[in-house]
């Protein structure tokens, strides 16, 4: 038996959401150790799933078969799984993790690029994939026109072992996702300046301010971009951030984080701290204003990626 876990993401903001320049997208994310994806797997006659999102993990299992060429079958167990469309990775960690435990059953190494196009995922954005492979912080550098292949890797470095990020998930509708999602980047308009200053932040305040593990210099930057990614995406969610997202992300930050903003379409929103601590009492609090609509974690980067163990 395989046992594979894939830790949630948060997405971190997009470098050129409308296409400005030679390729669109580009972004970057950071891996967190919870949620997360816990996937078992074994070889059997035909391929079966049960569990959490075990639909979901047999239609991935199926396209994933075809295109690796898999002759064996399998059943999958998701021991755990990601809430869908709250902006936190689910159906990229879940694909992923089924590739590579199918892979693994056959004694086949694919990279996670592979296994990517063959569960039909970062069609768009490649954060779920590095963070995927890598864990830590990556910065990906977005699609080239008619290149039908994942983005490539620009950065990566772990988080410092003591940050903390607040989890936020509010009692509201979900993200965008599917033909909403797909609708609204065609209708984004290109703007050339917001896209520099957003490039311009992450490659001189907010990677230099990671490697030297600078928290104020990295969240005060993390939180600017993530104003001017989300005033791109204001027309097609309704303002800023997700309409209950917007309050969360000023509280965490009235509140104490560093920096704090909204991961993919939400409603999820994080604030980052400089200690267990310093999170201890930030969720707390938050807590407090949520109350029962809604939830609140404390949780730890993490720098590993997904792990596979076998039994």
């Amino acid at each position: 038996m395989l046992r594979v876990e894939a830790p949630a993401r948060l997405h971190l903001g997009m470098l050129a959401v409308a296409g400005d320049g030679e390729r669109r997208f580009g972004g970057l994310g950071v891996s967190v150790r919870r949620p997360a994806v816990v996937l078992e797997a074994e070889p059997a006659g035909e391929l079966s799933a049960e569990g959490a999102d075990a639909e979901r993990a047999l239609a991935f299992a199926r396209r994933c078969q075809d295109a690796l060429g898999l002759a064996g079958g399998a059943h999958l167990r998701v021991v755990e799984a990601i809430p869908q469309h709250v902006g936190l990775g689910s159906g990229t960690k879940l694909a992923l993790a089924v590739a590579h435990a199918l892979a693994a059953l056959e004694g086949r190494d694919v990279e996670a690029p592979g296994l990517a196009q063959a569960a039909g995922r970062a069609a768009r954005s490649a954060v779920g994939l590095w963070t995927f492979a890598l864990g830590g912080l990556v910065v990906e550098g977005g699609h080239r026109p008619g290149v039908e292949r994942p983005a490539p890797l620009l950065a990566h470095h772990p988080m410092p072992a003591e940050w903390r990020a607040v989890l936020v998930l509010p009692a509201a509708a979900p993200g965008l996702s599917g033909g909403a999602e797909e609708a609204a980047f065609g209708q984004l308009a290109p703007a050339p300046d917001r896209s520099a200053v957003i490039a311009q932040l992450v490659l001189t305040a907010l990677l230099p301010a990671l490697v030297e593990r600078e928290l104020e210099e990295f969240g005060a930057a993390l939180t600017r971009v993530q104003q001017l990614v989300g005033d791109s995406f204001a027309a097609a969610q309704g303002g800023r951030f997700h309409p209950r997202a917007g309050p969360l992300v000023e509280a965490l930050l009235g509140f104490g984080a560093a920096g704090a903003g909204q991961s993919s379409w939400g409603p999820t929103v994080y604030g980052v701290v400089g200690s267990d601590a310093a999170g201890q009492e930030l969720a707390r609090r938050m807590e407090e204003l949520v109350g029962g609509e809604g939830s609140v974690e404390l949780v730890a980067f993490d720098n590993r990626g997904a792990r596979i163990e076998r039994s």
